[in-house]
């Protein structure tokens, strides 16, 4: 994430590393990853438990700042990745795009124009 998005990894800690009752295959699965910018954090998780989550029930949205932060993301998740709904203009004013990156997240790129240009 840092090479597309620019946020440093903070740290991970594996279900293998904690006190935390996980099966065999989930040893190597993050317990928690924490990227930040400073400014922006998020933390992601894999699921130790089969079924209690799934990468195709979580989509993430991004608001760019500007037209090169959309079509940098763009391209960058599309590595390895597919299209759902290529970057565009729309009805709405804004250049969109909707990636499945090469993990099966869902990425909804918006970039309002006005905003930054």
């Amino acid at each position: 994430m840092k090479q597309i998005f620019g946020l440093e990894n903070t740290g991970i800690m594996k279900y293998s590393d904690g006190d935390f009752p996980h099966p065999p295959e989930a040893a190597d699965f993050s317990m928690h990853c924490h990227l930040t910018d400073g400014n922006f954090s998020i933390m992601l998780a894999d699921s130790a438990t089969p079924g209690e989550s799934g990468t195709t029930n979580v989509a993430l949205m991004v608001e760019c700042e500007s037209e090169e932060e959309v079509n940098r993301l763009y391209n960058a998740l599309l590595e390895d990745g597919k299209a759902i709904m290529e970057l565009q203009d729309t009805f709405w004013g804004a250049k969109y795009a909707k990636v499945l990156d090469k993990f099966g997240y869902t990425w909804d790129l918006n970039f309002e124009r006005g905003q930054g240009e």
